[in-house]
């Protein structure tokens, strides 16, 4: 019976583990909320509460940053999610009738 050695294949060539690919983890965006003149400080509240499940705390926080400074970070996601939460806010902001801007921009 032939020496084996399970360290070599067939052919004593040494065995050679697969290589794992290294998995690049996605970019994430920034969805933004801009200041207008017409939507409510409790409505943009309202929106961060729910679509973006802050508490009221921090939502307010964010509130107040877009009141004051005209832009406010909601949340940072994957494209896909952020995507999403954008078509969330501006659809529940037209059924509400108002111009509430939300963008996204990568992170």
């Amino acid at each position: 019976m032939p020496d084996w050695d399970p360290d070599e294949g067939e052919r004593g060539q040494p065995v050679v583990a697969p290589s794992k690919p290294k998995v690049k983890k996605p970019p994430l965006f920034k969805v933004l909320l801009h200041n207008d003149d017409f939507t409510t400080m409790e409505f943009v509240v309202l929106v961060l509460t729910t679509i973006f499940n802050r508490t009221k705390d921090d939502a307010t926080k964010i509130m107040l940053a877009v009141h004051r400074q005209g832009v406010g970070v909601a949340g940072v996601y994957t494209h896909e999610i952020a995507e999403a939460k954008v078509d969330k806010v501006i659809s529940l902001a037209r059924e509400n009738e108002f111009p509430l801007m939300c963008t996204m921009e990568e992170e």
